[in-house]
């Protein structure tokens, strides 16, 4: 290929790109039943719709737990599944689907849910083959370290958790990648550089791995990894904007879409993005309704549409929220 054309086809990429359009098609409140419903993830399984969040009085600080719903249109919402355990803090659910083809539920606790003083911090796995019946919560990884999520690639999965000292005031976290074949027993691989590293999401393209990690702290911008196999060394981007509950995919024709919470005129909203995955650059794309306490979507592409969970307080109380959105 001579250098000019080179040049035109990396000028229309990029003018497509500045091009895109995002269009809600429609948004729709799924749960408010709790004080405070919050941390949502999606997925499709068995041709059913499933999502999961936390239920608890408020952001942090009290004992959660998590409920599940499921629909058969992504309209009609039916509570299913409920996980709690007694003054424990169950909270950010995350939904995969096993090798096996069983449901995967990954969460973390706080132990005592009022966390004064906070004696214990760990994540739990429970597995099911319908949505509505679980096995009983199996710790996994150690003590002060959060698993956020874990992302599957044939009989491979693999997740990033963030750690923290009990005994460091400062609390500056540390991340590091895991490896699973079942979802119980992890290998760590790799050890992330960067400071302040805490939740981050996990996606393939081919046999490259890109990590859209969260930062809390100086600097707090967001950050996109990349790495090969085995998945040891990675070279990251700083995105240049702060993204909490970070969550991002790859849509059929190769382009990316991530989500999260940013901040607009200094206003926190639930935002989607075209996220370069080469240049390492997030563009907002679409704001959903949303306000004060908001973000963690659950992203999923069906039929032409995206599907995004997320919760948002800009109605009054923290609810759970479905948007569906296609490019206009």
């Amino acid at each position: 290929m001579n250098t000019m054309l080179l040049l035109m086809l990396m000028m229309s990429a990029s003018m497509q790109s500045k091009n895109t359009q995002l269009k809600l098609v429609e948004v729709r409140k799924i749960w408010d039943a709790a004080p405070h419903n919050a941390f949502t993830d999606l997925i499709r399984f068995r041709d059913e719709w499933f999502c999961c969040f936390r239920e608890g009085k408020g952001h942090a600080g009290d004992p959660g737990r998590i409920r599940v719903l499921v629909s058969r249109d992504a309209k009609h919402w039916e509570s299913i599944a409920l996980f709690e355990r007694e003054n424990e803090d169950y909270r950010d659910p995350k939904l995969s689907v096993t090798p096996e083809g069983q449901l995967m539920l990954l969460a973390a606790s706080a132990v005592p849910g009022t966390r004064n003083p906070l004696r214990d911090h760990y994540t739990f796995v429970c597995f099911s083959r319908d949505g509505r019946t679980w096995t009983p919560p199996r710790k996994v990884v150690s003590s002060w370290e959060w698993l956020w999520r874990v992302t599957w690639q044939g009989s491979d999965g693999y997740g990033v958790a963030y750690r923290w000292d009990r005994e460091e005031k400062r609390q500056e976290y540390t991340a590091v990648v895991y490896h699973t074949k079942d979802g119980l027993d992890y290998r760590k691989l790799a050890e992330f550089a960067p400071p302040h590293c805490n939740e981050a999401t996990l996606r393939f393209d081919g046999t490259t791995l890109y990590c859209l990690q969260r930062r809390d702290g100086q600097p707090n911008t967001a950050l996109l990894g990349v790495a090969q196999p085995p998945y040891k060394e990675w070279a990251w981007k700083d995105l240049g904007s702060h993204l909490g509950g970070p969550n991002f995919i790859r849509l059929p024709n190769g382009r990316w879409l991530a989500a999260g919470r940013m901040f607009q005129n200094s206003q926190p909203r639930t935002v989607i993005c075209e996220l370069d995955v080469h240049q390492g650059r997030l563009h907002p794309l679409l704001t959903l309704p949303s306000g004060g306490d908001t973000s963690y979507p659950g992203l999923v592409w069906h039929d032409g549409k995206l599907y995004v969970s997320y919760y948002s307080s800009h109605e009054g109380k923290a609810a759970v929220y479905l948007a569906v959105v296609t490019f206009a």
